[in-house]
């Protein structure tokens, strides 16, 4: 598609991982230390969910969750994911269907990136004003679909 910003292209290729039998503390501490948002959680080295900020907020500190709990407890599964050659476009419409702030970029079974709702919108901020029109022409080509 002409014109299209890639996933690949956006992502930030900064992924933490972590096994499910980690602690919430433990991952939360990472979280802390490398500065992110989220932890993919894997089994077996393969991705299968992912925790947030937000789930730290709602599953952990509502629910007052033990800080020795495991991660997996806590986690979103299964984990919603996009490939790295699809489009801002296509990224933006799997976060508003699935409500997800956090998608990570997955290629050969494995996470090589995430795209955030503030790339996205670090992405519109950027353009000149011909951007911007042709970002907005482009949504309003898609909402007649």
């Amino acid at each position: 598609m002409e014109g299209s910003t890639f996933v690949n292209e956006v992502m930030t290729k900064t992924v933490l991982t972590a096994d499910k039998s980690v602690s919430i503390q433990d991952a939360a501490q990472k979280m802390k230390e490398l500065k992110i948002g989220c932890v993919i959680i894997t089994e077996d080295s393969k991705p299968i969910g992912i925790i947030t900020e937000r789930d730290f907020v709602t599953k952990v500190a509502a629910e007052g969750r033990p800080l020795f709990t495991e991660i997996s407890e806590v986690m979103s599964s299964p984990l919603i994911t996009i490939e790295p050659e699809e489009t801002i476009w296509e990224a933006s419409e799997i976060m508003k269907e699935k409500m997800i702030h956090k998608l990570p970029v997955k290629e050969n079974d494995e996470i090589i990136g995430i795209v955030t709702t503030t790339d996205i919108v670090k992405l519109s901020s950027v353009g000149s004003d011909s951007e911007m029109r042709r970002i907005c022409d482009q949504i309003i080509l898609r909402m007649k679909d």
